[in-house]
């Protein structure tokens, strides 16, 4: 890959859409580089919505297909950034 590819998952309902998610997630899992994820937590409350950073290292090819699989799924925002080498 001559690009570095990171995505940005908008999660409206982490809690509806987790499983989905994380079977996406774990097909996908050899051109996952890097995953950071995060959502508000505190005592009272955990927030239903959460980001998850994706740093990709597949080909062109095997990122598009994932990305357009992950934009199936209901209630996911997707943002991407690419730097070229």
């Amino acid at each position: 890959m001559n690009e570095i590819r990171i995505i940005g998952l908008h999660i409206t309902d982490r809690i509806k859409e987790s499983d989905k998610t994380q079977k996406v997630l774990s097909k996908y899992s050899k051109i996952i580089k890097t995953r950071l994820g995060f959502h508000e937590l505190s005592n009272e409350v955990c927030s239903r919505s959460g980001v998850i950073l994706l740093q990709l290292s597949g080909t062109i090819e095997e990122c598009d297909t994932f990305e357009q699989e992950l934009s199936t799924i209901g209630g996911i925002e997707i943002k991407k950034m690419c730097f070229i080498k």
